[in-house]
Parts: structure tokens; C-alpha cells; sequence
């Protein structure tokens, strides 16, 4: 293998279209994309003009073209089979969270990445923020001091700033194929959750818990791991508005902490926020985010100090590289470099599994977790 990974990818969705295809074709010295699959005629037909790449039907047909490496951007019920085959075929493996929604499908895949020897990351791009980088810096070993973790979400979902995107939507994948989709959703969530879910249970966890609040799970379990500190149990969860909206509670420090999360979908304000606030006895530092697909906006790091009536603030700009860049620079450094394996699947199995345990409570059924 040289040092120029040939790669496929799996799904011309948006994220493919907006951040992996460019940026995997960006990174030249690292990456030759070999080809892009999607059931669309239509997207292949707009991926092959716009970004002169091959493109085929199925992702069998894409493993079949000599990879070293595969991208999976397809929807989430096929992110666990797609992975599967990639590692038993001993290619390495770049997944879009969520990972699976079940943590038995992830023991799964964590034991297919140990027997292929191969790299599996998970694609949780907030971890190379520079900025949330900075944060990990300031917090580290500072868990003692820590009394409040939130975590809140509001999002009209992607449309209002991809705009200026020629983005091609494929509104001719083969029906039948639309309906399995759905139907490993349901199979999938069914056997993560353990129980058959309410309609709105269901919509929650897949939607506003595990393809959205992962993301953010993902980032503050990071922020936790550098202050040492693990999550107790939970202490509350809900799945509201038709669910939409997703909302819970974790205890930390046998109690002198709480870690609290929601995310809203507000389709009707194209206003986007995301913010990450640790406030411990002496300082807060707050994270926040701005809108995924509007690259190289920096995420904003404040620092609140202050003594009785005292109050400084301080605004912490790192840089202005990109975390969807920078996490496929460190998927190549793994692979070629022998560089250090970030987002793993052990680190996607915590995620969901707290995910399934907020979901648990939120069903009114008692926590495992």
C-alpha cells in the first residue's frame, strides 16, 4: 500500500456531497477516491459531471473496485452491514455516526476490526474541532471542581445553510429499496431498545437521540474522559414533541455533578445553535458550535473568571481549520502513519449505550445503565 489510500464511498447524500467527496478529493496527497456508490441514476449521473468520479449502483460493486479504504455515508440502517463487509474484505473503515444503533452490533464490528487488523473510526467531527481541542486542554484533571455539564441543541436541520451547495437529491432510489430501509430502521431500533417502542420513542431515538444528540454524547464523554470523571446513572430522560425533541439527565460524581442534555429540531427559524457549558466552582467554559455544513466557521470558546463582583471574559479563537478535514487527515495517519485511533467503535459502543439507557427511561421502562 502506498501512501495514497484508494477509497471508496458509500452514499452521495448530502454529507457525501457537501463535506467527504471534496474533501477527500482536497486531500490528494492522501487520498484517490476511486469511486462513489448510490442506488440514485440521478446522483451518480450528478456525482460523476460535477466531481469526475466513477460511480456505481451498489456497494458491493464499489468493494469490488480494489480499495484500501471505505467511507460510509449511506443511511444509518446500513452503516453496521456496510462496515461489516468492508472489514471482512480488510479494508479500513471510515463510518458516519452513528456507528449502530445497538451495542451488540457494535461488539460485532469492534471484534471484526480486531480480526481484520484494520482501522475502524467513527465520524464524530466535533473530536477535531480545534477549539473543542482547546477546551479538552483546559479542563483536563479538573473534574473535582466540576458541578454542571449542559448541553443544548436547537436546529432547523440543514437546509438553510447548504443552500449554496449544487446539491443533487435522489428521488429515484428504487422503491423496494426505500422500504427496507425503513424496515431495518425499525428491526434495528427495536433490538437496541430491547422493547417495541411508541411511535414516538422510536422517532426520538433514532432521530433526535442517535443521529443528532450523538454527537454531542460523543463530545461531552470526551470532555469528561480529560477530567476523569464516568457517568453514574440516569437521572432523567425524555422524548417529546412527536419526537423531535430529546432531553436527559446523567448523574456525575456520585451526585455533586449533573450532566444534562436537549436537542429540539425548530424547522421554522433557520437559526442553528449548539452549545457545550461546563460550569465548575471557580470558572465556565462554553463551547459553541456553529452550524456543521458552514465550513471553517470557527466554534466560539469563551472563559468566564471572576471574584465577588469581579467578571472577566475571555474569547479563545484557534484557528480556522476544518474538523471535516482534519478528522479524515487523522484516518489516513492511523492507517499509513501508525498514528493514534481516534473515534473508535469502543468509544461509539459508550455513546449508544447511553443513548438506549436515556431512550430506556424516556419510555418509562427502568434503566440497565
Amino acid at each position: 500500500m502506498t501512501d495514497r489510500l484508494k477509497v471508496g464511498v458509500a452514499g452521495g447524500g448530502l454529507i457525501a456531497q457537501v463535506e467527504h467527496i471534496p474533501n477527500l478529493l482536497a486531500l490528494k496527497d492522501k487520498f484517490v477516491v476511486v469511486g462513489v456508490s448510490d442506488p440514485s441514476p440521478t446522483v451518480r449521473a450528478a456525482l460523476a459531471d460535477r466531481f469526475g468520479v466513477a460511480t456505481v449502483p451498489t456497494a458491493e460493486d464499489l468493494l469490488a473496485l480494489g480499495l484500501d479504504a471505505l467511507v460510509i455515508a449511506a443511511p444509518d440502517p446500513w452503516h453496521g452491514a456496510l462496515a461489516t463487509a468492508a472489514l471482512a474484505a480488510g479494508l479500513h473503515v471510515f463510518c458516519e455516526k452513528p456507528l449502530c444503533y445497538g451495542v451488540g452490533e457494535i461488539d460485532d464490528l469492534i471484534a471484526a476490526e480486531a480480526r481484520s487488523g484494520t482501522v475502524l473510526q467513527v465520524g464524530y467531527m466535533k473530536r477535531f474541532d480545534p477549539s473543542y481541542e482547546a477546551a479538552l486542554e483546559r479542563v483536563a484533571g479538573r473534574g473535582d471542581r466540576l458541578r454542571y455539564l449542559s448541553v443544548e441543541v436547537h436546529d432547523p436541520d440543514a437546509a438553510p445553510f447548504v443552500g449554496h451547495h449544487p446539491l443533487v437529491a435522489g428521488r429515484d432510489v428504487p422503491a423496494d429499496l426505500v422500504d427496507a430501509t425503513g424496515q431495518r430502521r425499525r428491526a434495528q431500533v427495536r433490538a437496541a431498545l430491547g422493547f417495541d417502542p411508541s411511535e414516538t420513542i422510536f422517532r426520538g431515538f433514532a432521530g433526535a437521540y442517535s443521529s443528532a444528540l450523538v454527537h454531542d454524547v460523543n463530545a461531552a464523554h470526551g470532555l469528561l474522559d480529560a477530567m476523569g470523571l464516568v457517568t453514574g446513572g440516569v437521572t432523567g430522560a425524555a422524548i417529546f414533541a412527536g419526537g423531535v425533541g430529546g432531553q436527559g439527565a446523567v448523574a456525575l460524581q456520585g451526585g455533586e455533578a449533573l450532566w444534562t442534555m436537549t436537542h429540539v429540531e425548530v424547522p421554522g427559524v433557520g437559526d442553528y445553535a449548539e452549545r457545550i457549558s461546563l460550569y465548575f466552582e471557580d470558572e465556565i467554559v462554553e463551547l459553541v458550535f456553529p452550524a456543521p455544513y458552514l465550513n471553517h466557521h470557527p466554534t466560539r470558546l469563551t472563559v468566564k473568571r471572576g471574584a465577588g463582583s469581579r467578571l472577566e471574559t475571555t474569547d479563545i479563537r484557534i484557528g480556522y481549520e476544518e474538523a471535516f478535514v482534519r478528522e479524515l487527515e487523522a484516518f489516513w495517519h492511523a492507517i499509513v502513519k501508525g498514528g493514534p485511533r481516534r473515534n473508535t467503535a469502543i468509544e461509539a459502543r459508550r455513546d449508544q449505550a447511553l443513548l438506549v439507557a436515556l431512550a430506556t427511561v424516556a419510555a418509562g421502562l427502568p434503566s440497565v445503565a
